[in-house]
């Protein structure tokens, strides 16, 4: 942001979804979220930003730190449809650095491994979360159970 604050959003989708404008750019949609422009008005006041890239499996991640820019054109969009729909916007990301970070940390973690998975049932329900978060008593109506959400999530994914 504005004062040097950092602000971290996950992103992500099907491998492929980050593409490789050139030696020097890459590009990320922006797809629907949570109607939040945190990101949006962060890259707006300070452009600097840093990538790490996770993928299932691979242990190593690939980290880019560089400096961003939203951009509209239609003929980026257009390299994002997905079920129909382009992105509303694009970011694009001037690398100034790029580099694989070593594997220890999730090599430590198990992040990939099955086995360390824990139940989640075990942890409250994600709405429940939310509104203790948002400090909201009553509950959303429509929104009573992960199920429910999940079923929402999946409806509006694009």
């Amino acid at each position: 942001a504005a004062d040097g604050s950092a602000d971290v959003s996950p992103r992500g989708e099907a491998p492929g979804f980050a593409a490789v404008i050139d030696d020097r750019h890459v590009a990320i949609p922006d797809r629907p979220g949570n109607n939040r422009l945190d990101s949006m008005t962060n890259i707006l006041e300070n452009p600097t930003v840093a990538l790490i890239f996770l993928i299932p499996g691979v242990r190593e991640t690939l980290r880019i730190n560089g400096t961003a820019e939203i951009r509209d054109d239609d003929a980026l969009r257009d390299r994002f449809v997905v079920n129909g729909r382009p992105p509303a916007t694009v970011i694009v990301v001037r690398v100034q650095e790029a580099f694989l970070h070593c594997a220890k940390a999730l090599m430590r973690s198990r992040l990939w491994d099955p086995e360390t998975r824990i139940d989640r049932g075990a942890l409250p329900p994600a709405v429940d979360m939310f509104h203790d978060h948002a400090g909201v008593a009553e509950k959303t109506p429509g929104l009573e159970t992960d199920a429910v959400m999940d079923g929402t999530l999946k409806r509006e994914l694009w």
